[in-house]
C-alpha cells in the first residue's frame, strides 16, 4: 500500500464513498485535493471509492493527472444534465469563465453574460450541478447498501453535491462528511450572482441545513471553520490544501529575475500597488528595468494586461498561457521569486490558495499579497518560505522586490523553509483517515 501506516491486524479496513464532480481529466486545483487524498487513502487502510459524473463540462482538462489514478481504483459514473453545455451554444468562451467562478467585470458584462448569471443564481439552487442530485441519490441508494459502504464524502463547490449526501443520510443512515474546499454563501463571487431575495434566502436555508447534518465539516481554513462555527454545532476539522512528492526534481533558474504567478488572474486580484512598485523601480534602477521578468501563466483577464501596459510593464511580461499541472510545477521551480494575490476584501481572509503550497515545495521565495488578516498569511510567515504584504504596504511591497533583487544579482536568493512536512499530502490524508475512524 502506497503511503501512511497499515492498520493493525484484526481491524477492519473502511470503505468510504467520495462523491466529487472533479475528477481527472478535469485540470486546475479543484480536482488535486480528492485525487490526492484517494493516492493515499489504502495505506492508511482504507478503500476509497469514488463517484463522479459520467458527461461533465469541465472548464479546465489536464490528462496528466490521470496518472495518479490507481488502476485497482474503483470508480462509479452516472449521467449529468450540463446547464452549461446547453449554454456553451450562444457563448463557450462566457460559458467556460462563469463555470469556473470566472465572473465578468460588472461594467463590461453583455446582455448575454447578465441572463446568465442571473439563470445561475436564481434558477439552478445552490449551482448548476443541481441536476445530477436526484439521478445520483437513485443510484447510491442500491449501491451503498450492497457494498458495505462504512461513509461517504462529498466535497464542494459545487454545494448541490453535499445534497447528495444529506439526503443519502437521511435515507440510509450513512455517515456523512461534508468537505468544503471553497464556503458557500460567503465566497466572493457568490454577491455576483445577480440573487433575489427568495434566491439568497433558499441558499442561506440549504447552506445552514446542510452544516447541521452533516456528522462532520471539513474546511480548509481557519477562519471558514469559524464562520461555521456561528451557524453548526457540529464537529469542524481544519484540513488544509498540500504539496505532493514529485518527480520534477531541480530545474535550473531562469537568468533574469523572473517574478511568476501561476494559475488564473482574476480581474478582482488586480494587485495596482504591485504595478505602481515595478514600475517605480522599473524607473529608478537601471539594472532592475535590464533584468526583470514577469512570467503569467493561466488566464489573465483584460483587466490585469491593461493595468500592466498603464504601468508602461508591458514590455517586461511573458504570457505562458495555460499551463498542464506538471508544466506549471516546473516552472515554479525555475522562477526566481513567486507571487501570489489575493482579493482585498474580508471575505476573501479564508482563502487559502492550493498553489501555496506548491510554491513552498519549489523552494523559491513567496511574495503574498492579500486582505489584512489572511489565513494564508501565517502560513507563509510560520514556514519562513516568503513575505506577506497587505495592499496597504506599498514602500514595503517595493523593499521586498528590491531585496529580493538584490539577493538575486548576489547569487544568494534562496529559501531556508521550516515545518513544512504538515503540509505533505500523505501527512494531511493521515489526519483525514484518524477521524474518519473515529466516525
Amino acid at each position: 500500500m502506497e503511503g501512511g501506516q497499515i492498520p493493525p491486524s484484526g481491524v477492519r479496513g473502511l470503505k468510504v464513498l467520495i462523491i466529487t464532480y472533479y475528477w481527472p481529466p478535469a485540470g486546475g486545483p479543484g480536482v488535486q485535493r480528492w485525487l490526492k487524498f484517494v493516492k493515499y487513502l489504502p495505506g492508511y487502510g482504507i478503500t476509497p471509492i469514488v463517484f463522479v459524473p459520467q458527461n461533465p463540462t469541465y472548464p479546465l482538462i489536464d490528462e496528466g493527472l490521470a496518472k495518479d489514478v490507481s488502476p485497482n481504483l474503483e470508480i462509479h459514473q452516472q449521467p449529468i444534465l450540463e446547464p452549461y453545455s446547453w449554454a456553451a451554444t450562444f457563448s463557450k468562451s462566457s460559458t467556460q469563465k462563469i463555470s469556473s467562478g470566472i465572473i465578468p467585470d460588472k461594467k463590461k458584462q453583455s446582455a448575454l453574460q447578465k441572463l446568465m448569471l442571473w439563470v445561475r443564481g436564481n434558477l439552478f439552487i445552490p449551482d448548476a450541478r443541481v441536476l445530477w442530485v436526484k439521478p445520483s441519490v437513485r443510484f447510491l441508494s442500491y449501491y451503498i447498501p450492497k457494498n458495505n459502504i462504512d461513509a461517504i464524502i462529498t466535497t464542494g463547490p459545487p454545494h448541490s453535491l453535499h445534497l447528495i449526501g444529506m439526503e443519502l443520510q437521511q435515507r440510509l443512515g450513512v455517515k456523512w462528511v461534508a468537505d468544503f474546499r471553497d464556503p458557500w454563501t460567503t465566497i466572493g463571487y457568490h454577491k455576483e450572482l445577480k440573487l433575489s431575495t427568495s434566491a439568497e434566502k433558499k441558499h442561506k436555508e440549504l447552506e445552514t441545513k446542510v452544516l447541521n447534518s452533516a456528522d462532520v465539516i471539513i474546511v480548509t481554513s481557519p477562519t471558514t471553520k469559524a464562520e461555521f462555527e456561528t451557524i453548526t454545532s457540529k464537529p469542524i476539522e481544519v484540513i488544509t490544501n498540500g504539496y505532493d512528492v514529485e518527480n520534477i526534481g531541480r530545474q535550473q533558474l531562469d537568468e533574469h529575475f523572473t517574478l511568476a504567478h501561476i494559475g488564473s488572474f482574476l480581474s478582482e486580484r488586480n494587485p495596482k500597488i504591485l504595478w505602481e512598485a515595478l514600475a517605480e523601480l522599473v524607473t529608478e534602477n537601471e539594472h532592475f528595468r535590464q533584468k526583470f521578468r514577469m512570467k503569467l501563466a493561466g488566464a489573465v483577464s483584460q483587466e490585469i494586461l491593461a493595468s500592466i501596459k498603464n504601468a508602461g510593464l508591458e514590455n517586461h511580461i511573458d504570457l505562458l498561457g495555460y499551463l498542464s499541472h506538471e508544466q506549471a510545477l516546473i516552472e515554479q521551480r525555475k522562477s526566481q521569486v513567486l507571487l501570489m494575490v489575493e482579493i482585498d476584501s474580508p471575505d476573501t481572509r479564508c482563502i487559502i490558495p492550493g498553489k501555496l503550497f506548491e510554491y513552498m515545495a519549489a523552494e523559491r521565495p513567496i511574495l503574498a499579497i492579500g486582505p489584512e488578516g489572511a489565513d494564508f498569511a501565517g502560513i507563509v510567515t510560520a514556514t519562513n518560505t516568503g513575505k506577506f504584504i497587505t495592499y496597504q504596504e506599498k514602500e514595503k511591497l517595493k523593499n521586498t522586490i528590491l531585496a529580493y533583487f538584490e539577493q538575486y544579482l548576489a547569487n544568494d536568493l534562496k529559501v531556508h523553509a521550516i515545518g513544512l512536512q504538515q503540509y505533505s499530502r500523505k501527512s494531511l490524508t493521515g489526519k483525514l483517515a484518524e477521524f474518519l475512524r473515529k466516525l
